[in-house]
C-alpha cells in the first residue's frame, strides 16, 4: 500500500535534473512524477516542494501531464476546501523506470556535460558564425 504521508523527493537546487539535456515533458515534468511516486499531493504540497516553480508553471504542467494520460486530478471526498489531489496513472508510472535511467545517465556524465557547456561558452562567436550546422545541410 502506498502511504500518502511517504517523504517527498529531495531535489539540489544545483540538480542536474534543471539543466539536464533530455527532458519527459517539460522541465518540471520528471520532479513532479518523482513526488508522485508514493502517492498522490495536493497542489500546494508540490508546489511547496518543487521550488522555485511558480504556481502558474506547477498549475500549467500539471495540466499538460493531464492531458497526455500522465497524472489524474482527483477531488477530495469531504474536503471543505474543495481541494483536489494529483496522482500518477498507470500510463505515468512507466516514467519512473526512464527517468532513474536518465538520472544514473546524468550522474555518469554530468561533469563531461559541465565541461561541454564550460568549453563551448568559454568560446564566444560572432553573430552570423552559426553554433552548428543545421540538419540536413550536407
Amino acid at each position: 500500500m502506498i502511504r500518502a504521508d511517504a517523504p517527498l523527493p529531495g531535489f539540489d537546487p544545483a540538480c542536474p535534473m534543471s539543466t539536464f539535456p533530455i527532458q519527459v515533458g517539460g522541465k518540471w515534468t520528471a520532479m513532479i512524477v518523482l513526488c508522485l511516486e508514493n502517492g498522490p499531493r495536493r497542489f500546494g504540497v508540490l508546489r511547496h516542494h518543487l521550488r522555485p516553480i511558480s504556481a502558474k508553471v506547477l498549475a500549467e504542467t500539471l495540466s499538460a501531464m493531464e492531458r497526455d494520460g500522465l497524472v489524474s486530478r482527483c477531488p477530495l471526498v469531504g474536503a471543505d476546501d474543495g481541494g483536489v489531489e494529483y496522482r500518477l496513472t498507470s500510463l505515468g508510472r512507466t516514467l519512473l523506470d526512464v527517468i532513474e535511467h536518465m538520472r544514473a545517465w546524468a550522474r555518469d556524465n554530468i561533469g563531461e556535460l559541465a565541461r561541454a557547456r564550460d568549453s563551448f561558452d568559454a568560446h564566444p562567436r560572432t553573430t552570423d558564425e552559426p553554433r552548428h550546422r543545421p540538419a540536413g545541410s550536407g
